[in-house]
């Protein structure tokens, strides 16, 4: 796909030039595929500690309360909608020109804001402002590609529309009453959400870069996948005992076999012929994030428990695992309907690693060893589906 190039990005300015900032191309390999660029890569920093932020909101409590995974669920979105907006713009608008640069640094200090404001949400005023800052940035960014070509101005009069009457539900907030922020921040988050799709007719069009979108959404996924690692190795103590490693060694195969199937999916580059507009590949992200998410969290918490010994882990911890898990497992089948109808294998693995899960979940109680025996399954699953993965990527090639 060509992508846009604003004709700003061709004429930097004086000021432009002396600060070096000459509009570079971005990268690609030798197929002329575009790449993830530094600036891009540097934006993605950021979300590192919103993540850490929103995952801090559910404490070290074995016993999350259901208001404050909903929290959490909810901030997440927040953050990972404000990071995939601008995704969207950079995999159909080159993106590494003068005037971008500049603008995305005027976003990334509010996605500062954003992760400031996370922990006294909805009391402050920092995450709507930084959320008001990163989306008015991306506004302009549309306002700048507009004009460039008929296509273009096509999709920004989608996005202008969906993602400006969002941001002025956003702004209203910031003068509304404490009690009824949450309520507008909901409704501004469902119409920007459901802008992609009132608008699918006519941003199928103008496809995704069918590259360079699985790539930046993998790259947001590792990142998410790190924040899971680090609720894993906070949760284990200073010079632990031998088999308090053994048991941190076992929570680590569960999001090592995550990635496994997650690297497998997005190498063998299955979804790539149906991305068209990206809406159900990236929305199917939302869930799969959040789970791997509170996921993360989760297993922290079983080595926590299992650190002190508890004998039996609390069921609002084993429902949480289990819905995690889950959820992660029918996101996996969910993308893989994107590109092709599920066979009755694949099927059969997904009944096998949910029912696996909440088997185990449901009725061991003890954590180490309800840790072992849902390791085992989950990399079972994960052996299974790479299989899987991997030969529907050989017959496509055949």
């Amino acid at each position: 796909m060509r992508r846009v190039r604003p004709d700003g990005a061709r004429r930097p300015g004086w000021l432009a030039g002396r600060l070096g900032l000459r509009g570079a191309e971005p990268s690609a390999d030798e197929a002329g595929h575009r790449h993830a660029t530094w600036l891009e890569l540097f934006l993605d920093l950021i979300f590192v500690y919103a993540l850490a932020a929103v995952v801090a909101r559910l404490g070290n409590g074995p016993t999350p309360s259901p208001t404050a995974v909903l929290a959490v669920l909810g901030l997440f979105v927040v953050i990972q909608w404000a990071w995939m907006g601008q995704v969207y713009y950079d995999t159909r608008f080159d993106p590494d020109d003068a005037p971008h640069r500049m603008l995305v640094l005027v976003a990334l200090v509010g996605a500062g804001a954003m992760t400031l404001g996370v922990d006294e949400v909805p009391e402050s005023v920092l995450l709507p402002v930084g959320y008001l800052i990163v989306r008015g940035v991306l506004l302009l960014l549309y306002l700048r590609a507009r004009p460039t070509s008929p296509m273009a101005c096509t999709v920004t009069t989608i996005y202008l529309t969906g993602f400006g009457a969002g941001w002025l539900i956003w702004l209203v907030s910031l003068t509304a009453p404490i009690s009824t922020r949450p309520a507008l921040w909901t409704g501004a988050m469902v119409i920007e959400l459901a802008t992609p799709w009132v608008g699918k007719r006519w941003l199928n069009r103008f496809p995704v870069d069918n590259q360079h979108l699985p790539e930046r959404i993998g790259q947001f996924t590792i990142i998410v996948l790190g924040s899971a690692l680090a609720s894993l190795l906070f949760a284990v103590p200073d010079h632990p005992r031998p088999n308090m490693i053994v048991t941190a060694g076992l929570a680590f195969l569960v999001p090592a076999a995550v990635w496994w199937v997650y690297v497998t999916f997005v190498t063998t580059r299955l979804s790539q012929r149906r991305l068209r507009g990206g809406q159900t590949y990236g929305y199917l992200h939302i869930p799969l994030g959040g789970s791997l998410l509170l996921l993360g969290w989760a297993l922290g918490q079983v080595v926590r428990l299992a650190d002190h010994d508890a004998a039996h882990l609390p069921l609002e911890l084993r429902l949480l695992l289990a819905a995690s898990v889950v959820a992660w497992m029918l996101c996996g089948l969910s993308l893989h309907w994107v590109w092709n109808r599920p066979s009755v294998g694949r099927f059969g693995v997904t009944f096998y690693g949910v029912g696996s899960a909440v088997l185990i979940t449901a009725t061991v109680h003890e954590p180490r060893l309800m840790l072992s025996l849902l390791s085992v399954a989950i990399v079972g699953y994960a052996v299974l589906l790479t299989r899987r993965l991997i030969s529907a990527s050989q017959a496509l090639d055949d």
